[in-house]
């Protein structure tokens, strides 16, 4: 029998960080993510990043390169780390750029320090191929899978045959019928399961339903002349968004040739600038079009047909750093009608929180949230206040909130409680236990309640540690 311990993402979403121990000792970790919001005070940079012995983990595990599942590696390799590290080609490839941007903004930005990592890094990386079984290092009689998740570029969920038994760890799942990512497939069995949780108490809007959110918010803010800030993790989100503004400006566009001409009013589509407003993100997206053989059906359809939905006429990159401040400038003088993608998801630093200090006060903002926000990050206080007249902290300093807040939950990358529970309803051999991880309390204990009466005869639980 295996035995599972946590270290991390049991006490709220963030810090993944699962342990597999065979009965013989060895053992190996899935996942080693940062904690974020109020799940990381109290936790300094260091030695106390990684709290737990190493002496017997032969191997990491990597389902996705989200900062919150890969964060804490650096931490793991200085801690003396230096077996295998296993993840998808597609994360083997990203893994890199992640680790070097998550060093500079929270650790150092010494050049000579980074290079190190990287390399070391690199030199343990085990690139593996989706669907192929493969033998762990380290682990006697264990195996792994990787299977597509949906989640981002590379998300995988992960299965183990560890000495008989089947054991299944779902990272992050994705939803259905997500722009460019295929959705995830149940496997045939699992014996024991850790499931994330982050919206396990929610359902999501459907995708014809937030792609009129969007356009509705967006061409709201266009009327208000003002700019639609849009936090987004550098991977994954960004992308997604990139996909549904083209798609809308295209649709925008082939109604207007459909009417008269010389009749037809000038669409706000043809004149609104896309912007991304961060180079790491830039970098992903040029990554997501090299991958574009792990696109789904969809998005290769529309490649065949001549357009480019991560590539389009009216999107602009923004790199350097002087740049950045001379647009938010523009955008607060001007107002003219923008949209600006910037990380970080949860406003918790990067490039967002200029604009956020220079834009929340102006009534003629939108603020337009995609994504999960933690407890204790700006970007839930933003979310939970904003739409009360509120104000914020960003940098030890009070900024009301005079934009307009809103939220689409349905361009989430995570799999809502429908998603959830579909996927472990289709598992045909069903699991003997179901441990529910990665989410606030009220989306875990909801989970258990519906996943108990999927499989009533499973153990489903909540593990602490």
């Amino acid at each position: 029998m295996v035995s599972i311990s946590h270290h991390g993402a049991v006490q709220g979403v963030t810090g993944s960080c699962h342990q597999m121990t065979l009965a013989s000792g060895e053992a190996l970790l899935v996942d080693c993510g940062m904690f974020q919001g109020a799940e990381s005070v109290n936790r300094e940079l260091g030695e106390r990043q990684i709290d737990f012995p190493l002496d017997d983990i032969k191997a990491l595990v990597v389902t996705h390169c989200h900062i919150d599942h890969v964060g804490r590696i650096p931490f793991l390799l200085a801690a003396g780390f230096d077996g295998p590290i296993y993840a998808t080609e597609a994360t083997a490839r990203l893994l890199p750029l992640v680790i070097e941007d998550a060093i500079k903004v929270g650790v150092s930005r010494d050049k000579n320090l980074i290079t190190k990592v990287i390399q070391r890094l690199t030199q343990l990386l085990r690139p593996i191929p989706y669907d192929a079984w493969f033998s762990v290092e380290g682990l006697p009689q264990t195996r792994g899978r990787f299977r597509v998740a949906g989640h981002i570029m590379g998300s995988a969920y992960v299965e183990f045959d560890a000495q008989g038994e089947r054991v299944l760890f779902s990272g992050d799942l994705g939803a259905p019928y997500a722009p460019l990512l295929s959705a995830p497939k149940s496997p045939y069995k699992a014996d024991v399961v850790v499931i994330e949780s982050t919206y396990g108490n929610k359902l999501h809007e459907g995708r014809r339903t937030r792609r009129k959110l969007l356009k509705s918010i967006i061409e709201r803010c266009l009327k208000d002349r003002g700019t639609v800030l849009i936090p987004a993790f550098s991977i994954g989100r960004t992308q997604e968004l990139l996909y549904e503004i083209e798609e809308i400006i295209h649709r925008a566009a082939r109604k207007k040739q459909n009417k008269d001409q010389s009749k037809a009013a000038q669409s706000p589509w043809e004149s609104i600038d896309v912007i991304v407003d961060s180079p790491l993100a830039a970098k992903f997206t040029q990554h997501y079009r090299d991958l574009r053989h792990l696109w789904d059906a969809e998005a290769r359809k529309k490649l065949a047909s001549g357009r480019h939905p991560l590539s389009f006429e009216q999107l602009i990159t923004i790199e350097g750093h002087g740049d950045h401040l001379k647009l938010i400038q523009h955008l607060k003088s001007s107002g003219r009608p923008s949209i600006v993608i910037a990380a970080s998801g949860m406003c918790a630093g990067g490039r967002i929180m200029n604009y956020l200090k220079e834009l929340l006060p102006d009534s003629r903002t939108e603020v337009l949230f995609v994504g999960y926000q933690a407890q204790g990050t700006p970007g839930r206080d933003i979310q939970t206040y904003g739409p009360r007249g509120g104000y914020v902290f960003l940098d030890n300093k009070r900024i009301d909130i005079r934009a307009g807040v809103f939220t689409i939950s349905g361009y989430s990358a995570h799999a809502d409680q429908a998603n959830l529970v579909n996927f472990i309803k289709r598992i045909y051999r069903k699991p003997k236990e179901i441990r529910v991880v990665h989410g606030d309390d009220e989306a875990k204990e909801a989970l258990v309640k519906k996943l108990q009466s999927v499989v009533p005869d499973a153990h489903v639980w909540i593990p602490l540690a």
